[in-house]
């Protein structure tokens, strides 16, 4: 995966700051999580070098933050025990710092809630989205716009679903 970040140089000129991977993944297991970019709610400085997705990866952006990521979602395992699949799903949340997001599982392992607006693209392959009430089949190039709502994203194809997302810390009612 390439990233192209630009800024501008000491005379003000625009320029590439950064043209490489992302500095930081997690989560092979479950597809893989690169983080591309955040911003923390401060003033932004375009002529500052800092990488700012090499930071510890989290779940959520900081207070008046935002997240931009690409994520995979790996196809579900066939005849894995609910108890294991718990299990993982708390794992892979706890690594992220996210296992208080774990509201209410009832309808899948890894639905989670978050004080977030995210805006999301499924770039390639098959993923359902479910809610509390509700789901729906997404096709390549389809876009959610998920307001703080409790979900989960389940692959039932045969390939990883590829998905980028944006995350943005919000107040939600």
């Amino acid at each position: 995966m390439r990233r192209i970040v630009t800024g501008h140089n000491k005379e003000g000129k625009s320029v590439i700051t950064i043209d490489g991977p992302p500095a930081k993944s997690i989560g092979e297991e479950v597809g893989g999580l690169f983080e591309l970019w955040n911003t923390d709610g401060e003033v932004i400085d375009s002529k500052d070098s800092n990488d700012r997705a090499d930071i510890e990866i989290t779940l959520s952006p900081s207070i008046n933050g935002t997240k931009f990521r690409y994520f995979a979602i790996n196809p579900n395992p066939d005849g894995v025990a609910a108890d294991i699949m718990e299990q993982i799903a708390h794992d892979a949340f706890e690594k992220v710092g996210a296992a208080h997001h774990l509201v209410d599982t009832t309808r899948h392992p890894a639905m989670h809630q978050t004080e977030t607006i995210d805006y999301i693209i499924l770039l390639k392959g098959e993923v359902t989205l479910l809610l509390d009430q509700d789901e729906v089949e997404l096709q390549p190039f389809d876009v959610v716009v998920q307001r703080g709502t409790n979900h989960a994203w389940v692959n039932h194809g045969s390939e990883p679903a590829l998905l980028i997302a944006v995350l943005i810390d919000s107040e939600i009612n």
